[in-house]
């Protein structure tokens, strides 16, 4: 509560117009989406010890969505390198 009321002020200091919000929540929706199958994805492999493959790769996909992706790329790096062996390569 305390960041989404954080959030929205920043926005009204920083006089972001309407067009500029519309697309931060849209991105927000489709990370939102993109962390959410890489949990469903983890769930159904149901392999031991891949969770921090799933969670790097969920949040590999979700940077791609906004104007920070360059940064976050460097920053989480090739979520591959988390991969168990013997994961199938569905994943």
């Amino acid at each position: 509560m305390k960041s989404s009321i954080a959030i929205i002020f920043c926005f009204l200091v920083l006089g972001v117009d309407s067009q500029s919000w519309f697309q931060f929540m849209k991105e927000a929706g489709q990370g939102t989406r993109d962390m959410w199958r890489a949990y469903s994805d983890m769930k159904e492999a149901n392999w031991k010890n891949s969770d921090k493959y799933f969670h790097a790769r969920g949040n590999y996909d979700a940077a791609q969505r906004g104007p920070g992706e360059a940064w976050a790329a460097k920053v989480i790096r090739d979520p591959n390198h988390f991969q168990p062996a013997g994961l199938p390569s569905k994943y």
